[in-house]
């Protein structure tokens, strides 16, 4: 490690004057403190946001729950506002430390193409909260590890609607707890349909299009296409890109029968 300031943020106001320069916001800190030990990112000072009141808690609307950018993974997965699919995604994410100190803001912030959290919010068609507007999640993730985000913004809440139906399956690359490939599957009580998947894509998370406008004509898991083409697919030591390919359809085809 080496020298830099700490603020402890009281306020969204606070945090965002704070995070001129190359000032860094942390909240659980589960990528960004490797990432700072690895010497790999070397900020002048680190925003705390852990204590920002207005990013706290979960409430439940009208057809919806907003749940704060700095709730934990722990927390959403005990919450009974939370959709039950966004409940047993949470309690998925790595294990009891990374689930007690992660935070719903910071894995939406940081996009990590492999992370369970921005499947949830393009399956389900969220609007990311950030200090400086609202972003419908469609428009928000852009790529591996890029958002939205404007220099100094922050992730202060994500806002889900309560689908009819919806189920995440992540098949899980066991070093890590990461998804090799995740996919959440949603329909809505108007019979409209999404398909989002993680860790496949070297473009990070993105919609299956073709498994959606299958799903909606007939939404079983009989009806789930054959393997997306494999051009884009990530391709490492744990997986070759047709396998993740594959992967795709069968997660998708388990998603759809325990909806």
């Amino acid at each position: 490690m080496y020298n830099f300031d700490y603020v402890k943020a009281s306020s969204v106001a606070d945090a965002t004057a704070a995070l001129g320069g190359d000032a860094q916001a942390i909240s659980g800190g589960q990528t960004l403190i490797p990432t700072l030990k690895a010497r790999l990112g070397q900020p002048s000072s680190l925003v705390d946001l852990s204590g920002v009141a207005e990013m706290s808690g979960i409430t439940a609307g009208d057809g919806s729950v907003t749940i704060g950018g700095a709730v934990t993974h722990h927390a959403v997965s005990e919450s009974g506002d939370v959709p039950a699919s966004v409940a047993a995604l949470a309690a998925g994410i790595g294990d009891p430390a990374v689930r007690h100190r992660g935070t719903i803001g910071g894995s939406v912030a940081n996009n990590d193409p492999s992370a369970c959290y921005p499947s949830a919010c393009l399956g389900l068609g969220a609007t990311i909260h950030t200090s400086g507007g609202d972003v419908a999640a469609d428009d928000y993730f852009q790529g591996m590890f890029d958002t939205a985000l404007g220099e100094g913004q922050i992730v202060t809440g994500v806002t889900f609607p309560t689908p009819a139906k919806a189920n995440y399956q992540k098949f899980v690359q066991p070093a890590s707890r990461f998804a090799l490939v995740g996919v959440f599957v949603s329909q809505m009580a108007d019979g409209y349909v999404r398909v989002a998947v993680t860790g496949a894509s070297e473009s990070g998370v993105f919609r299956w299009s073709d498994a959606e406008t299958a799903l909606a004509g007939n939404f079983s898991a009989d009806a789930v296409p054959a393997a997306p083409s494999a051009d884009g697919m990530i391709a490492d030591l744990h997986g070759s890109a047709a396998y993740r390919a594959h992967l795709i359809s069968v997660m998708t085809k388990r998603a759809v029968a325990a909806c």
